[in-house]
């Protein structure tokens, strides 16, 4: 994974991620290059002057899309004594383009041989994450005239590079060279534009779509000012709420995903580097954190899962009938079913929370037209979740992979292998039952006998689903309480034994509201004692469990998207105080994070550490965890369409100060929102 010292610039589809010199060398374990649709389309380019590499005064990510680098040859200890500057600024839209400015600095004229080595191996995303890059086709290289083309193909399948230069340069199969005379303080440049082709049957390249969407620096520029014109504005007496805002809204518009089926509609790509790619539960959570923010990513998001919904049994992808796809990919592996991404359906949470969004889209929205558009495939996922999930039948889902060689083992939001677990440590059989997705299916039946009543003219099918979620909300809470200790159990194996640890996942079901009244004081205690909540949030597993682990990654660790609706779930019983308490956590780590935060960071105690410890491996930007703090400012403030009208109870962190947002948008038009937090002791004294 690359370090601190790496770069990167991404635009939905295409990303680079670079040394902080600009030169890109990968190696087979590491995701630097330029990517696009789930391949590397450059693997190494490397800028030399007179054949010494150069090295970096500074570089600056000056938005998303974009980045500049200044440089200049020789040691650091040489710096004083550079007599050039060498300047490379880089953008990616559909394609990806980098200025190349050189300043002599010196008292007489200089001649300097430039050289830019570039290669491609066109590895698939899968096989730099696995560490494996061994290509089953023909790798090419062609220097042309005006041009250097770098392919692969294999079979039908064919990626090409082609890169031009806006300056005559030397053009050879690794690369290519300028021959340049500066006089004193003269200044050369070059654009070199850097072209990928995905060509399918008949030579037509897929990615066409996307390349008339936005490629150029100033189209990026306009697209994204518009996106933050449109957004609400949020402003803050304490500045870290309004600039975190601002940064994680910036990352979700680098992070909009355009499949190749929508033309370039948008939706959210789960993260960088490895999932810059549709999911079902990540993009779903997303949009649910970020409706009163960018309402618009919800209606594409739930068009391309319906479009896309499951229609048949297929053991490879795990399919079913009405499931909701989990992911999809673009790459070589994918197209040859070496990996079954295709797509690929192991995950049992994102079919009942498609039914979640649609419906918290239409309370927000009022598009009715939606409703009734999907209406088939909202039957469709109630019917998978009480006929193919419920694999032991009980009345609950469960998860079993059918696909035993590349599906995942644990198809639930914590999807490692040693993420459910007994007291004792050790795991479970399958099939598997995780309680939050329990409180999913209660939540979406509640949720579709709304919908059903209200819109699909169909009120005995919405007494029947109200019927059923009450069933399985008693059933639940006798199944799943572990009387000791005052909880729900993280899992159930198949013979109903509890996976009885402490868990997050205890907030996500009264998110759902599935948590009996009576028990909620019990489950908020929980959640905000100091086995789960370390000062900077909620961790994934209790202190004192087994298999806890700080850095554990689903075992330990705090995930702010999980906190987002830890603090949810808090408010919808009324632990107002308790989900600022959390909210409060995750807000102040993200100003160790520049506002940014990551997947994922360690789950030390706050006052052991005094600062979040980094997790090595968390994606970042994440679009979950990008939207966390949107979902966040929502529950502080209490925000809640209420019978064609947006509600407002605010309840702030103490000390906070004044939080207002703006123009927030739904079917009410736009509306204000004001909160002040109340004063601590040492405002007080002031």
């Amino acid at each position: 994974m690359p370090g601190s010292n790496t770069v990167r610039i991404l635009d939905g589809n295409t990303f680079v991620v670079s040394e902080d010199t600009g030169d890109i060398e990968a190696t087979p374990s590491e995701p630097t290059g330029l990517f696009s649709l789930d391949m590397r389309y450059l693997s190494k380019w490397v800028l030399t002057v007179n054949g010494e590499r150069l090295n970096a005064l500074s570089y600056d990510d000056l938005q998303y899309y974009e980045a500049r680098f200044f440089l200049v040859p020789g040691m650091a200890t040489h710096y004083v004594d550079a007599k050039l500057s060498i300047i490379r600024e880089r953008a990616v839209g559909g394609s990806f383009r980098e200025t190349l400015t050189i300043l002599n600095h010196d008292e007489k004229a200089v001649d300097l041989e430039i050289r830019m080595d570039a290669g491609a191996d066109f590895a698939d995303l899968f096989q730099v994450k696995d560490e494996i890059v061994n290509k089953k086709g023909e790798l090419y290289a062609e220097a042309e005239g005006d041009r250097l083309r770098l392919g692969y193909r294999r079979g039908n399948f064919k990626r090409e590079t082609v890169i031009s230069s806006s300056q005559p340069a030397r053009y050879d199969r690794n690369g290519f060279a300028y021959s340049i005379h500066l006089e004193p303080n003269e200044q050369w440049d070059s654009v070199i534009d850097v072209q990928t082709f995905a060509v399918g049957p008949g030579g037509r390249d897929l990615r066409m779509g996307l390349r008339a969407h936005g490629t150029e620096r100033l189209a990026l520029q306009h697209d994204l000012e518009e996106w933050i014109a449109r957004a609400p504005k949020v402003n803050s007496e304490h500045g870290r709420v309004s600039a975190t805002y601002r940064r994680c809204l910036v990352d979700l518009a680098a992070l909009r995903f355009s499949p190749l089926s929508l033309g370039g509609q948008t939706l959210p790509a789960a993260g960088l580097p490895w999932f810059m790619t549709m999911f079902g539960r990540d993009s779903i959570f997303t949009c649910l954190q970020v409706l009163p923010f960018a309402p618009e990513l919800s209606k594409t998001t739930l068009r391309i899962l319906g479009a896309l919904q499951g229609t048949r049994f297929d053991d490879f992808r795990d399919e079913d009938p009405g499931r909701i796809l989990h992911e999809m990919r673009y790459g070589e592996t994918a197209a040859f079913e070496e990996q079954p991404h295709s797509p690929y359906y192991g995950s049992v949470d994102a079919t009942p929370l498609f039914v979640v969004l649609l419906d918290e889209y239409e309370k927000w929205s009022g598009d009715v037209a939606l409703v009734k558009e999907l209406e088939r495939e909202c039957r469709a996922a109630l019917h998978w979740i009480d006929d193919y999930a419920d694999l032991v039948g009980n009345g609950y889902i469960w998860y079993e992979r059918r696909n035993t060689d590349t599906g995942l083992e644990n198809q639930c939001w914590k999807d490692s292998w040693d993420s459910i677990s007994y007291a004792d440590g050790t795991l479970p059989p399958f099939p598997r039952a995780t309680c939050e997705v329990q409180g999913y299916a209660y939540d979406a039946k509640m949720r579709a006998a709304r919908l059903a009543r209200e819109f699909w003219d169909d009120p005995a099918y919405a007494d029947q689903l109200e019927r059923e979620a009450a069933a399985l909300k008693e059933r639940f809470n006798r199944d799943w309480w572990v009387a000791d200790g005052g909880f729900y159990a993280l899992a159930l194996d198949p013979d109903g034994r509890q996976c009885d640890v402490l868990s997050s996942n205890i907030g996500h079901l009264l998110w759902s509201g599935i948590v009996a009244d009576d028990r909620a004081a019990q489950i908020a205690e929980h959640l905000v004692g100091p086995r789960l909540f370390s000062g900077w949030g909620v961790r994934t597993l209790a202190e004192g469990e087994v298999r806890y682990n700080p850095i554990g990654y689903h075992n330990g660790t705090i995930w702010p998207f999980d906190n987002s609706f830890v603090a949810w779930g808090l408010r919808r019983y009324g632990f107002a105080e308790e989900a600022a308490t959390v909210a409060n956590g995750i807000l102040d780590a993200a100003t160790y994070f520049d506002g940014r935060l990551p997947e994922a960071f360690g789950g030390y105690q706050r006052d052991l550490t005094k600062f979040p410890v980094e997790y090595p491996t968390a994606c970042s930007p994440q679009a979950w965890s990008t939207g966390t703090p949107m979902l966040l400012l929502r529950t502080m403030l209490g925000l809640e369409p209420h019978e064609g009208h947006l509600a407002v109870d605010p309840r702030l962190p103490v000390g906070m100060g004044r939080i207002e947002v703006l123009d927030i948008p739904g079917r009410w038009g736009k509306v204000d929102a004001f909160a002040r937090g109340r004063l601590n002791m040492d405002q007080l004294a002031d």
